[in-house]
């Protein structure tokens, strides 16, 4: 029984335009897990920064009205994030814990003062923030002292600027690779239609009128590989979410509709591009040039 040519034709042709496909989709899906890592090393960053403690020690014999009147003034402040009053009884009891029931038990009476510690927004959790601040609530007169450990903030702004210098660096250079990825993918798929195009050139075609159904492909192809992509990732974050539920409470559906968005535009755009870029070598070479 004789072979169809055509139908031999058809199927390498959908064979070439779904590796294309798959091709486009794993180097998306790369692109894509590198912005969710921006996304989640930012989100990392202020969760940190958000949970540095600056301790306000205040003084004795302060009416309970007092000390809430004045936890509330600082929850009011646009650099606090959250608040909270430990009493002097709440601190020996932590004091008793860490360092055991004989160890307190010689005390006479609780020398601990009550304090209210302040968790401060990731912008400002930085030391010339934090040495301003500590300043400015030191003046309050029910204020005895103000504690920060500044040694471990700076350390900490120190190492998420090291991180995000290496991110960039990364994103900048896969981001090329990717471009170049994409454009010899193309490139080889439009490989095996270099004779259709020149044979269309050589009737009289315009070079719109044979460009045009290849980039039409091209846009279509990157938005299926835009799509898979997307569902990737998509499998990603919920495997994250998951198996790590602190990581996963930092996910913000917005920011998650942008990456997928990007996704799906850079998929199209691309495709559509480095198709565009593809047909017209074909279409300036010459007939002897194809072979």
């Amino acid at each position: 029984m004789q072979k169809d040519p055509q139908k031999d034709s058809n199927k390498r042709l959908r064979s070439s335009y779904v590796s294309a496909i798959i091709s486009i989709s794993l180097v998306l899906f790369m692109l894509g897990l590198l912005g969710l890592l921006v996304i989640d090393a930012r989100k990392i960053s202020d969760y940190v920064k958000e949970h540095v403690e600056l301790n306000i020690f205040l003084q004795d014999q302060i009416a309970d009205s007092e000390i809430e009147s004045f936890r509330e003034n600082l929850q009011s402040l646009p650099f606090v994030k959250n608040t909270r009053f430990v009493s002097k009884e709440e601190a020996l009891d932590s004091l008793k814990k860490e360092l055991g029931e004989g160890a307190v038990s010689m005390l006479e009476s609780n020398p601990l003062p009550a304090t209210i510690d302040i968790n401060l927004k990731a912008d400002y959790a930085h030391p010339d923030s934090l040495r301003l601040i500590s300043q400015l609530l030191a003046q309050n007169k029910m204020v005895r002292d103000v504690v920060y450990q500044e040694t471990e903030i700076s350390r900490i702004n120190k190492n998420f600027r090291t991180m995000g210098l290496v991110i960039l660096f990364f994103c900048a250079l896969l981001f090329f690779v990717a471009i170049a990825l994409i454009h010899n993918t193309i490139r080889l798929s439009m490989y095996s239609k270099r004779f259709l195009i020149k044979s269309m050139q050589l009737v009289g075609a315009t070079k719109n009128f044979i460009r045009w159904p290849f980039i039409r492909k091209g846009l279509s192809h990157g938005l299926y590989a835009g799509i898979v992509a997307s569902a990737l990732l998509g499998g990603i974050i919920y495997l994250i979410e998951t198996r790590f539920p602190v990581l996963g409470q930092l996910s913000d559906l917005r920011i998650m509709g942008i990456l997928f968005g990007c996704v799906l535009v850079l998929g199209i755009l691309l495709s559509g591009v480095s198709t565009f870029f593809a047909v017209n070598r074909y279409l300036r070479l010459r007939m002897e040039e194809l072979y």
